[in-house]
């Protein structure tokens, strides 16, 4: 494509469709976001909102013919919704990578039939029949769809456990997983423009809760391991003629082993240390990558700690103002904070990750 100023359609409008949002203004794009909320957070950075719900086609018609490209910020986008809509506009991240990560059989199905990497052992439970009558080793049964930060799932370690398990395959189909006793958590940012593929600095990261906490880049593991895990990555997004940002998330053994855990097929939470500690940040990339410009290599400009801030941090973190000018406090404008909400996130850039962790914790904030 040329570098003509475009005309952007962003489906969701919270955090990231926000930063994207962000992004494609600073490169003179026009942004049109699709939200059911008129006060999302991309709605203070968009020249225009059309404000419905995800599978409202009528109104998915009416950016699609306001716009050059239709890009989306998170996977529970209506597909059958886009595929009313393809014939109209060009959506570069393509329909199918949304069909392969809505639902965790497709996700496991490519993963290990189509891009070759390892994943966990699974089985797919459509009764509960296929339960196990005992629980013999530890394993996580998960919905095949709209799972999130943790919701959706049962933990398998006693026989106590597979009452809720029956209860939840009682309302959905669910696969179930060995439980992967990793030592790290690690996530590779891929952004791609449908030919060419690059990525981003290896992350760390540390959860709670079921929701991201804290990410560290570059993540402190071997060389070695992070050009294996690179590679996996690279697989994927070739497999996927990745067109925008993909996020690889991945379990790291003690033994060096990595299985690929999911891919979020959108910019993520993991990746938004690169907006200072990059010369390209995973939003700027996922831009380019969608309009099919040539993309630069990122470059690591600084190591960083990124930690989200929900809402029961909100209050504390403002007061970090004058104490911590130094690092960089980002507000998604949302209107009621809750409690383990994102609300924002806060990257520090650093020469010393440990001296840097020793500050955060006298903060006593997280």
């Amino acid at each position: 494509m040329s570098n003509k100023k475009k005309t952007i359609g962003i489906i969701g409008g919270g955090q990231l469709g926000q930063m994207m949002a962000i992004s494609a203004q600073y490169m003179g794009h026009r942004v049109i976001t699709l939200d059911p909320n008129p006060t999302c957070s991309s709605s203070k950075v968009s020249d225009e909102m059309i404000v419905a719900d995800y599978d409202d086609v009528e109104s998915l018609l009416k950016l699609a013919y306001a716009c050059d490209v239709i890009t989306y910020e998170f996977e529970n986008v209506d597909a059958a919704a886009l595929h009313q809509i393809e014939s109209c506009v060009a959506i570069p991240q393509g329909i199918r990578l949304l069909e392969i990560t809505q639902n965790r059989k497709f996700e496991k199905t490519f993963l290990t039939e189509e891009a070759k990497v390892h994943v966990a052992p699974w089985q797919l439970i459509s009764s509960v029949s296929d339960l196990p009558h005992h629980v013999v080793k530890k394993q996580v049964l998960k919905t095949t769809t709209g799972g999130y930060d943790g919701h959706g799932q049962v933990v398998l370690k006693t026989d106590e456990d597979l009452i809720a398990a029956h209860q939840l395959v009682t309302a959905t189909e669910c696969v179930l997983e060995d439980f992967v006793p990793f030592e790290r958590e690690i996530s590779v940012i891929m952004s791609g423009n449908g030919e060419q593929f690059v990525a981003f600095p290896l992350a760390e990261n540390t959860h709670r809760e079921n929701i991201l906490h804290r990410t560290i880049a570059p993540a402190i593991i071997s060389d070695e391991i992070a050009e294996k895990a690179r590679q996996m990555a690279f697989d994927i997004a070739r497999e996927l003629s990745l067109a925008g940002t993909l996020c690889v998330e991945m379990f790291l053994t003690a033994e060096g082993e990595i299985f690929v855990n999911e891919l979020a097929p959108r910019p993520h939470n993991s990746g938004h240390y690169t907006i200072e500690a990059c010369d390209f940040s995973q939003f700027d990339l996922h831009i380019k990558g969608v309009l099919g410009e040539k993309l630069p290599e990122p470059q690591l400009l600084k190591a960083a700690v990124m930690l989200n801030v929900l809402g029961q941090h909100i209050e504390p973190v403002k007061q970090l103002t004058d104490s911590h000018p130094d690092w960089h406090q980002h507000d998604y404008g949302k209107p009621e904070a809750k409690h383990n909400r994102k609300m924002g996130h806060l990257t520090i850039l650093t020469d010393d990750f440990a001296e840097t962790l020793k500050e955060i914790e006298q903060t006593k904030i997280w």
